[in-house]
């Protein structure tokens, strides 16, 4: 019975999706994003379409690894494919080593000329097996600890066919070069990427020929770890005809949803990713299923035979290729899923910054119906039989593979018959359970979502499915408030930039509960160094989470009052980190931030207590606070030479950002003590903080702005700590700093943004948003905003949106996909503060 009653409702809700907008955008989008978010959760199940075409290429996790997601409409027996690309199906000419241990000669010392071609003399060098690099890297042979190697590789190649594919494959850590035959194919500049497909041109396949050819490779570490790993292969002919690309005509980046349209020959295609991040609403905020939704129509006035595809692959669940995985068919409760993970399932056991989940299972997921269908099956056939019968393959119940090319399609077809000019629609989910997401204070925790064990990943998926139409129209009512909330505040481009953002922010964290039943919102430092819930990640990212729910805020700072009030970290200032994600077992950072640590917290539990009317939350912790303020109070005016948030810009002595923000910290332990009637105490404090805010001013001058340190004549920085006097009305600063910092300012913009500071031409997007916010009116915000948002559109470096670029050339520098790009919202949350008040 509660099958068929499913089965009802699917078509009831299928009806509703018909005579809906959902599948036009609340607001077309006219950014281009350097990579465009498709389905996200939390720092592990996150997926990307790096390209301009969502078929142009592989899907992609943050980390550059491949999460494949396949798409493809069958339309009267012609394919075509709307979304990423089909693994080639290689041939091993020189494999790596997920294959084969193979050996090389290499060097440490820098060779003589012609080291690359094949006839070059390396009897001097030393003989290893792949692969080559530092130990906590994977599958390494041979150790490799200093700056440099070059290796070189040959190998025998017979019955030379020209019109066959090859493909070059390497992983590299960090910059690389690689030569056929003496030839370079391959120069990646400074970054590290794993198993890495290049497909050579018709000229570098000339360089091929039967018998002895040659690889050699020059990879240069700069820091961490260090790895080389390449191989060679041909493409199979494949059955399976994928090669038909669907034509993009639109794709709009909203704060929960990305729209595409596609023209299949004679119909069109709308999809839309979903992921029901709603910041009100904890429990689809951290709930990890989205829907991929899809809608079809006949723009010929003809009816046309139509079927869906979409494909994924256990690597959503894993780290490495080689490791084995096993998957599974299951039937409940009148749905259907394909289940995939590895066999080893080492639970919070791998921590670091550009790692993938290897523990938990993956989740292809539909409602039971007679023309939806899901299967488990050959990679390759799979795609055969859609292609030619319109079909799936009959599922096989169970796939253990152990290498790579085993790898099995989790497919799901929907047979939509018969399509004409009134639109069809369906949709299809995929989740990850990752049974338990943090280790916190030695004890495994369960995300929130699953109310410590009470609710199962079938019980969600259930519950998505029952309320599909309601999420998608409470998505849409959320990216239409969002969207408004930052065109009036900040104008159109603002506004774009804040819808490409959102996701990203709340899929770098991972909400859950510790045994006290406190909640915990801890981020993972992408792209920096994988420190978990890092205090001056908390602090950036703060704007969205003050302006929407503060309950999160909280839940970023409680873990580190904890951490202070439990003893087990007792300096006078807190902490920097909690771990390495996923361990949040103490620090791990090794250096410390007592200024800007300690600044942060304070100002972030005014910031909540100016928000909420209350000061309750500080209270809880106020011997911290007082303890943390004094610390302040002594060293904070002019800082010594102490690591800050921009550490990797260098360490500056008297650096005068770091001290506004030591004076803020002090003026907002006094904000607090008079919401808490402590008089004399407020007045204490907000005594010295204008004492030092005149101080600040006296040293800091430099006629037309104000310096990046004290002793520093002929510089300057952005002071984006300063927004807190502005916000607060406290007036702190004398001589009109804020309106003479911005004037400055506007006289420093490169093409693609305000510079951090004098020394370098490099930027931080989120403390431009900050700085922006310090503009006296709408028109001289939008200049800052302007060429960040032509960074966003222009930027050549297609990863996950950065926080850190070059303002002269719109590449990035380094991290992606962090959450510190919450501090977009630093304009709205003024304009909210302002309302605020206003209401009292």
């Amino acid at each position: 019975m509660k099958k068929l009653l499913m089965t009802i409702l699917s078509a009831i809700l299928l009806y509703n999706v018909q005579a809906s907008d959902l599948f036009k955008p609340v607001k077309r989008v006219a950014l281009r994003a350097p990579s465009v978010p498709l389905v996200m959760s939390d720092p592990y199940f996150s997926i990307w379409s790096p390209y301009d075409k969502l078929n142009e290429g592989t899907t992609k996790h943050w980390t550059n690894a491949q999460k494949p997601l396949l798409g493809a409409l069958r339309v009267d027996n012609k394919v075509y494919r709307f979304m990423g690309k089909v693994e080639p199906n290689f041939q091993d000419i020189a494999p790596m080593t997920n294959t084969e241990n193979w050996e090389g000669s290499y060097t440490y010392q820098t060779p003589a000329q012609g080291w690359t071609d094949l006839q070059f003399n390396d009897n001097t060098w030393e003989h290893g097996q792949a692969a080559f690099g530092t130990r906590d890297m994977p599958r390494i042979h041979t150790a490799w600890e200093n700056n440099d190697i070059w290796i070189r590789r040959t190998f025998n190649l017979e019955n030379l066919d020209t019109n066959s594919n090859f493909y070059l494959k390497y992983s590299h850590d960090d910059t690389f070069e690689l030569y056929l035959n003496g030839e370079k194919l391959v120069s990646t500049g400074y970054s590290w990427n794993n198993d890495v497909c290049f497909q050579l041109t018709e000229t570098a396949k000339k360089k091929l020929h039967n018998g002895k050819n040659i690889i050699a490779a020059h990879c240069h570490n700069t820091i961490g770890g260090a790895y080389v790993d390449f191989g060679l292969y041909r493409e199979k002919k494949q059955n399976a005809n994928f090669e038909n690309e669907a034509i993009q005509k639109s794709v709009s980046v909203l704060p929960t949803q990305t729209y595409y349209t596609f023209s299949c020959g004679p119909i069109e295609l709308d999809i839309v990713f979903t992921a029901p991040q709603l910041i009100d609403d904890l429990d689809w905020l951290s709930t990890p299923i989205n829907y991929i939704s899809y809608q079809v129509r006949s723009i010929d006035k003809k009816a046309h035979n139509v079927q869906f595809y979409l494909e994924t692959t256990p690597e959503l669940a894993i780290n490495e290729k080689t490791q084995p995985t096993i998957s599974r068919m299951l039937v409940r409760n009148g749905m259907s899923y394909i289940k995939a993970g590895s066999i080893d399932q080492p639970i919070c056991d791998r921590k670091g910054d550009g790692i993938c989940i290897d523990w938990g299972y993956a989740y292809l997921a539909t409602g039971n119906s007679s023309d939806r269908f899901i299967s488990l099956g050959d990679y390759y056939k799979m795609k055969e039989e859609f292609s030619n019968n319109g079909k799936l393959l009959p599922t096989m119940k169970k796939i253990i593979t152990h290498k790579p090319v085993d790898m099995p399609a989790m497919s799901y077809m929907h047979n939509l018959g018969e399509v004409k000019q009134e639109a069809k629609t369906g949709y299809a989910m995929i989740g990850y359970d990752d049974i338990y997401s943090i280790e916190y204070m030695y004890e495994k925790r369960m995300p929130y979502w699953k109310h410590n064990g009470k609710v199962t990943i079938f019980d969600a998926f259930e519950k998505a499915e029952e309320n599909y139409l309601s999420v998608m129209e409470r998505c849409r009512d959320f990216d239409k408030m969002i969207m408004d909330d930052a065109q009036q505040a900040g104008g159109e481009e603002y506004a774009e930039l804040c819808a490409l953002a959102y996701r990203q922010v709340i899929s770098a964290h991972k909400l859950f509960t510790d045994k006290k039943g406190n909640l915990l919102f801890f981020s993972k430092e992408n792209n920096s160094n994988g420190c978990v819930n890092t205090v001056d990640l908390t602090y950036p990212s703060a704007p969205l989470f003050l302006a929407y729910n503060p309950e999160l805020q909280k839940a970023m700072m409680t873990s580190i009052f904890e951490y202070s009030a439990s003893g087990r970290w007792n300096k006078p200032f807190p902490a920097h980190d909690l771990g390495t994600y996923p361990i949040a077992n103490g620090q791990v950072y090794g250096g410390d931030m007592p200024i800007e640590e300690g600044g942060n917290m304070i100002i972030l539990a005014t910031a909540i207590a100016k928000i909420e009317g209350n000061a309750d939350y500080a209270k809880k912790y106020w011997d911290l606070l007082t303890i943390w303020t004094d610390y302040l109070v002594e060293y904070g005016l002019d800082p010594e030479n102490q690591l800050c948030t921009d550490d990797f810009a260098g360490h500056w002595a008297h650096n005068a950002n770091l001290s506004i923000k030591a004076i803020m910290g002090i003026a907002g332990y006094g904000e607090l003590a008079r919401m808490l009637d402590m008089k004399d105490i407020a007045d204490k404090y907000s005594k010295i903080a204008k004492a030092m805010a005149v101080k600040w001013e006296e040293m800091d001058n430099e006629g037309n702005h104000y310096r990046l340190a004290f002793d520093r004549k002929d510089t300057w920085s952005q002071k984006y700590n300063i927004i807190w006097d502005k916000m607060w009305g406290l007036n702190l600063f004398p001589n009109d700093v804020i309106k003479k910092e911005v004037s400055y300012y506007l006289t420093k913009q490169n093409p693609y943004g305000l510079p951090l500071d004098s020394r370098k031409e490099y930027t931080k997007s989120d403390w431009i948003m900050w700085t922006a916010a310090l503009s006296p009116d709408i028109t001289t915000f939008k200049k800052f905003v302007a060429p960040v948002y032509k960074y966003a559109n222009e930027s050549t470096s297609r990863v996950p949106l950065s926080d850190w670029h070059h303002t002269d050339s719109g590449e990035f520098v380094g991290f992606k996909a962090r959450s510190v790009v919450g501090g977009y919202w630093m304009k709205v949350l003024l304009e909210k503060m302002k309302e605020y008040k206003d209401e009292k």
